[in-house]
């Protein structure tokens, strides 16, 4: 029996990711964390700050993956209608949730109080729970198998620390990386042989020019340690028996 396979998408949701005023770097940030907890970002989308958009994104994303995250727009300023949309996608009210409540008044109490538009940030689908935020007070939502986060990073980091370990996955992919300098287009049919002699294992070729001369890195993943290792020195075997000096962490 094949091993189950945990997937999550995430969906970046702002127009200023689109015009590239802002640099996004959650998708690194999530994928990395999702790793740890055994579970692979199958796909991203950039959506703009239009509730149509989200919606669409949310529901086509939502159904074909164990989980969603979405990033951005949960703020509280009027263009920040995250909640809105999700809410729209699953077909319910956005409430006002009376412990998120509690905890920006306390978190403002000192900071000029809980303003009505600081209030927004207190909003969510009706149903939903909150996801603590211990770095600036306003929480993250989670409701069914989606997670509303922060599209500020080390916001979103804080986020996820709180969701560590507490989401359903899988064993995490492990992964190696050797180097050589080859063109990538000589060692395909190699490549591809070694993959489809190890069950389990991908190998992914990352081709570079530097120092005047053509190089890649293969990076071999797999859940499986011991899997991994024989692929690994597989591969190198190969690599060498065809004339190649292969670096062992990369190039």
């Amino acid at each position: 029996m094949s091993e189950r396979i945990w997937t999550a998408a995430l969906v970046v949701i702002g127009d200023e990711i689109l015009s590239g005023r802002t640099q996004d770097k959650n998708v690194a940030q999530l994928a990395t964390w999702l790793n740890v907890q055994g579970i692979r970002l199958a796909e991203v989308r950039v959506v703009p700050d239009v509730t149509a958009a989200i919606v669409e994104a949310v529901n086509a994303l939502r159904v074909r993956n164990d989980y969603l995250f979405t990033t951005g727009g949960i703020g509280p300023t009027h263009d920040d209608i995250t909640v809105d949309a999700i809410a729209a996608a699953l077909g319910v009210g956005v409430v006002h949730h009376p412990k998120a409540v509690a905890v920006l008044e306390r978190y403002y109490e000192a900071r000029g109080g809980l303003t009505e538009a600081r209030k927004r940030m207190a909003r969510v689908p009706e149903g939903a729970d909150l996801i603590e935020n211990r770095m600036s007070g306003a929480p993250g939502i989670h409701i069914g198998n989606i997670f509303v986060m922060a599209g500020v990073p080390h916001i979103t980091a804080g986020m996820l620390d709180a969701l560590t370990g507490t989401l359903e996955g899988g064993r995490p992919v492990l992964s190696r990386t050797i180097g050589c300098w080859v063109a990538e287009s000589e060692v395909a049919v190699l490549l591809g042989e070694v993959e489809r002699a190890h069950a389990g294992v991908a190998i992914g070729s990352y081709p570079f020019f530097r120092e005047g001369r053509t190089g890649a890195n293969f990076v071999v993943r797999a859940t499986d340690p011991a899997v991994l290792d024989a692929c690994v020195a597989d591969l190198i075997a190969r690599l060498e028996a065809d004339g190649r000096t292969v670096f062992p962490d990369g190039i």
